[in-house]
Parts: structure tokens; sequence; C-alpha cells
């Protein structure tokens, strides 16, 4: 079993009086696929939001690669090898593609020839460099959420957390996104996502956490998880009309 890349200890978040996340563990190896999911208002984004620093932890810790993260910027993580996505697609609107996804790049490439090769290869990969000098104000919703994971791509991570880059995405788009997902786990990317889609979720991921009141309320296999009563109840209120016929 690979060692965990990222480790999650009783993870907290307060807001005055109301528990975001409440006391939340697991580990992610290296080279996992795992999927978060769990009803609106579970706690599911405010979780990534700690894991990538842009809330604090109320209690517990974060490590990345051993090493305790709490206090660490997002900009640092970043740095350690962390990238994510937003649940709301914010692309630089006044730049084209290439120059979006070229702020991520400078992180690894000093020079601007290098920048701009490293961001042009990552739009090549994710299927966009022919729109590299489209604005991204003129993107469709699925350009925007592939330019979205370009720009964490260009961070170069060990581990990227895509925060329902399927949202909004007709069937046809869907399984492209499906496609990318699965392509970039299989050249070694550690992938933490939350979907909603549990079609999707059972289609790409080796494993399934489940959040219920900001709380763990599962973490094992994708069958396994999806089709246990206290998932099935908790999650879709005693209906299993998502599974695959």
């Amino acid at each position: 079993m690979n060692p965990p890349l990222l480790q999650v200890i009783g993870a907290t978040r307060r807001f005055a009086g109301l528990v975001a996340v409440d006391q939340v563990s697991f580990e992610v190896p290296a080279g996992a696929l795992i999927s978060i999911i769990g009803p609106n208002g579970a706690g599911k984004t405010t979780l990534f939001n700690m894991l990538t620093g842009q809330l604090a932890v109320s209690q517990g810790e974060i490590r990345l690669k051993g090493a305790r993260i709490n206090d660490a910027t997002p900009h640092r993580r970043a740095r350690m090898g962390m990238g994510r996505t937003f649940q709301i697609a914010r692309p630089l609107l006044a730049l084209n593609a290439l120059e979006n996804v070229m702020v991520g790049s400078f992180l690894r490439h000093r020079s601007r020839a290098a920048a701009e090769a490293h961001a042009f290869h990552v739009l090549e990969e994710i299927g966009l460099s022919g729109r590299a000098g489209r604005r991204a104000g003129e993107l469709t919703l699925s350009e925007r959420r592939r330019l979205e994971v370009a720009r964490a791509l260009a961070l170069e991570p060990d581990i990227i957390l895509l925060d329902e880059v399927m949202a909004g995405l007709n069937a046809s788009e869907i399984a492209q996104a499906i496609e990318l997902v699965k392509r970039l786990h299989a050249r070694g990317l550690t992938v933490l996502i939350i979907e909603h889609n549990l079609a999707v979720v059972r289609s790409i991921s080796q494993r399934v956490i489940v959040l219920h009141h900001g709380a763990l309320l599962a973490n094992g296999p994708v069958e396994e998880v999806l089709d246990s009563r206290e998932v099935i109840e908790a999650y879709l209120g005693g209906r299993r009309e998502w599974k695959p016929s």
C-alpha cells in the first residue's frame, strides 16, 4: 500500500456556533483517486478550503507529505505539490486561455518562454490548445471548467483537488471530463474529487468518502460505500435509482 500523501486528522472548522466540518479524519495514498460525496451543505467545499489553506483549521491537523501544513499559506501548499479547482470557475476574464495557465506555470518556471511553453503543453493535455488565444470570458462553460483544471495542473501538483468540475455539463461533456480525470490519474496524479453525479463516482473512484452534516459518514471502496444502507438513507433518502442500468 502506498504511504499517505495527504493526512487529515480530526479536522474541524467552526463558524461561530456552527460546526461546518466535524472531526474528519482520512488518508489519501499517493496515486489514489478518491471521491468525496454528500448532500448540499455537508461540508465538502469547506473541507477543500481547509486542505488548501483558504480556511484555517479550528481543530485537528492536516499533513502533506508528512509535514504539518495547518499554518501554511495557499501559495506554500501549492509549492509543496497541492493544486485545486473551484466550484465556480474563476478564470482571469481579460486574459486569454494560455495567459491564464501561464499564471500557474510561473510557480515552477521563472522565464516567460518556459512558462508559456509549459502552459501550452498543459492546454494540449486537456484538449484546449486550439483555444489558447481565446479570452477566458469567451469560452463555453465546459471549456472554462477545463481551463480551471489546466490552471491547477500548471502548478505541477502531486495531488489535485477537483471541486465539482462536471457540474452543469451535458452528457457528452461529462463523458469527456471523465476521460480527462482518468487520464490524469493514469499518468500518476493523485486525485481527490467532489462530485454529485454518483454514476460518475462509480465509474472513476477507487474509494469514496461520504460527509453528512460535516461529519465523516463512510470511507471505503466505492461499491461497498455506495451500496451501504447508512449512505443510501442519509444521502438519497433510501432511493437507489442512481445505479447504472
